[in-house]
Order: C-alpha cells, then sequence, then structure tokens
C-alpha cells in the first residue's frame, strides 16, 4: 500500500509519530552516577594503597562511569582495561595467572579490583623511585593511558637515568617535558583530563 499525502504537514506529523514510537521501545540516554561504585573504589584504594581520588578521576574519564562500556579496541568497563594487556599485568601484580575475561571486566568490582591493582603495579613497579607525589601522579596518568616504558623513554634509554632525570624536575617541568616530547599525542592530552577531573573531586 502506498501512502499520499496531499499536505506537507500530514506527513510530518506522520514522521513524527513514527519516532516517538520507535523511542518509546528504547531506554533513555542515562547520565552515570558518580557515586555508584564509591565503595568499590574506596575498598581497591584501600587494599592497593592508591589515591581514591586518581582511581575516580581515571573511571570518570575512561568511561563516564558506564560500567558496560567497551571500546573499538576492545577496552572494557569503568576503567577500560584489556584483558590482554592490562588485564594481564593486573593479574601478575595480585600475583594470579593468566588474564582475565570479558565477563571479569564487565563486572564493575572486579574491573575497579584490577584497574586499581594496575595503577598500584605502575606506582609501586615501575614509577617507585619518582621522589615528588604529584609527579609520580603525572607519570601514573601518562602510563596508564601509554605504558611506562614510552613515558620513561622520553628522558632516556636507560631506566635508571630517566628516573634520575624525573627527580631533578619540579612537576610543572615534567609536565611540560611529557607536553613537548612524549610520542603519543593523546598522553598528554590524557594527562590534562585527569587532572581536571581529579580537580573537580
Amino acid at each position: 500500500m502506498i501512502l499520499t499525502f496531499k499536505k506537507p504537514l500530514q506527513f510530518s506529523m506522520l514522521i513524527m509519530l513514527m519516532i516517538l514510537a520507535g523511542c518509546s521501545s528504547k531506554p533513555h540516554y542515562k547520565k552515570y552516577d558518580t557515586h555508584a561504585f564509591d565503595d568499590e573504589i574506596e575498598d581497591a584504594a584501600d587494599e592497593y594503597k592508591v589515591d581514591r581520588k586518581l582511581v575516580k578521576a581515571i573511571i570518570q574519564v575512561e568511561s563516564g562511569f558506564n560500567p558496560e562500556a567497551v571500546s573499538p579496541s576492545n577496552a572494557i568497563g569503568l576503567m577500560q582495561l584489556k584483558a590482554s594487556t592490562s588485564g594481564c599485568d593486573a593479574y601478575r601484580y595480585k600475583g594470579k595467572r593468566g588474564c582475565p575475561d570479558d565477563d571479569d571486566l564487565l563486572d564493575p568490582e572486579t574491573n575497579i579490583d584490577l584497574g586499581t591493582a594496575y595503577i598500584s603495579a605502575l606506582q609501586r613497579q615501575q614509577l617507585n623511585w619518582i621522589n615528588d607525589p604529584l609527579t609520580r601522579r603525572y607519570a601514573t596518568e601518562v602510563a596508564y593511558a601509554n605504558g611506562a616504558g614510552a613515558l620513561l623513554r622520553t628522558f632516556s634509554s636507560n631506566r635508571q637515568t630517566a628516573i634520575q632525570m624525573i627527580n631533578q624536575l619540579t612537576p610543572e617541568a615534567f609536565n611540560w617535558h611529557v607536553r613537548q616530547y612524549h610520542p603519543a599525542a593523546q598522553a598528554p592530552r590524557y594527562m590534562a583530563k585527569v587532572e581536571k577531573a581529579y580537580a573537580g573531586l
């Protein structure tokens, strides 16, 4: 059956009714509750001795508190972990074998636990010798986004030399260095976004 419309208004009304009918069966856009996982964040931060605000700021930037977020590169959940990379690193840090699977990472409590363990691994294994707490936080943010190795290589190919060079800088000078020399443009942008979220908590 072919519908014909004598007036443009009739056609417009039909289109609007079809849109409204289609929308009624779909969930409305939801702004995720930024306090929904406060207990899980606090528990994980306490367990791994990580700054609670840093964990929360990373979640805000990574997923906007959407526990079902999945990126095109298959980073999963609140803290956007990849099962085969940061997920495996977190498992090793916790003394576990293997790697998490996608279902594990879609569980909010597990995702926060593993993401916080990964932050702790960065801070205590690869960035542990950075003396200034603010510089270490900046370094953690950059390393979370693009790896600690890439960050340290912007100073020196030798890890110890890189740490020594970082320790000679103020936090502001470290921040400037990352903006100028990190090979991944998204790394300093990510650091800025996390710092903005951190300041708002």
